[in-house]
């Protein structure tokens, strides 16, 4: 890791992830574009915009989350250069590997004088933060939803409980020494705290809140009923969909694994082709305001920040 690290300190290096991160990403649509183009015919376009703004404002929570986390290991970051180091990091997540978000937020942390060890730490809780929260947000897809949901991944939630205690913060702060000590670095300056976990909490739920909105926008205008019922099964869909995703960590981003369980979700509510519309919809929107955003976040002017 210390060698990949000082390997990304090389200019012409992150100019190249940057692109290939923006290229991973738009290939993700790219790939499946035949699907995309019939999908789009079947959505009204006010629909596709509305989602699409929603789509933004949750990437922007994320970020909110994220930077509460942040702050409370000891770097209160400003919002523009706190952008930057997500949204920029964040492509990082259409390469395989799995870890080069991570690489990407430690280097663009340095360069806010952020100790590599922190942004990482705090990209790690952040994910955890999320985990957590739409692994709650998904018992609501779970008991709500189908036979088939429940059989599936019923199972999954057997995980929360013992996820929840690991959000704690003694128990938290306890597994980050270790990993730090294992790892050769020195520890954290700052302990996580219950009121920085619960900032971050309330930002990431607020998160999935907004893309089951996204989900129903897209659900609703293709023939699911316009019910609260509906709704929470698209925001605890979602969320399961995600956690799920991430948690395929040979696959970039989720891509099918995602799909694959939220369309099962949604599968009692719209027929078989509407399921693949939606899928695929919600999909393309995520990852265009990922990129939308990433490019608005690259495109600025570094200015050092001020902790």
């Amino acid at each position: 890791m210390r060698r990949l690290l000082a390997l990304t300190r090389h200019p012409w290096v992150r100019r190249a992830f940057l692109v290939l991160a923006f290229a991973a990403a738009v290939w993700a649509i790219a790939s499946r574009w035949d699907d995309v183009r019939a999908a789009w015919s079947e959505l009204p376009p006010l629909t596709v915009l509305a989602a699409f703004a929603v789509a933004l404002v949750y990437v922007l929570a994320t970020l909110a989350s994220w930077r509460a986390v942040l702050a409370d290991l000891g770097s209160p970051v400003p919002p523009g250069p706190a952008a930057r180091m997500f949204l920029v990091s964040q492509l990082g997540k259409y390469v395989p590997g799995g870890i080069w978000n991570l690489v990407a937020a430690a280097e663009i942390g340095a360069d806010l004088r952020i100790p590599r060890r922190r942004s990482v730490t705090a990209m790690a809780v952040a994910l955890l933060v999320s985990i957590v929260t739409g692994l709650l947000v998904a018992v609501v897809a779970v008991l709500a939803g189908p036979a088939d949901v429940r059989a599936t991944y019923g199972a999954a939630l057997i995980a929360l409980p013992v996820l929840v205690v690991l959000l704690l913060p003694p128990v938290l702060n306890r597994l980050l020494g270790v990993a730090l000590r294992l790892l050769g670095r020195p520890p954290l300056e700052y302990p996580v705290s219950a009121a920085g976990v619960a900032r971050a909490s309330a930002w990431a739920l607020l998160a999935w809140l907004l893309a089951g909105l996204h989900v129903w926008l897209l659900a609703t205008a293709l023939g699911a009923e316009t019910t609260l019922a509906t709704a929470a099964l698209a925001t605890g869909g979602y969320a399961l969909a995600w956690t799920v995703g991430f948690l395929v960590i040979v696959v970039p981003a989720g891509v099918g694994v995602r799909e694959a369980v939220l369309g099962l979700v949604l599968a009692g509510q719209l027929s078989g082709g509407s399921v693949v519309v939606a899928v695929l919809a919600s999909r393309v929107l995520m990852t265009v305001a990922d990129v939308a955003l990433g490019l608005a976040a690259a495109a600025r002017r570094r200015r050092p920040a001020h902790a």
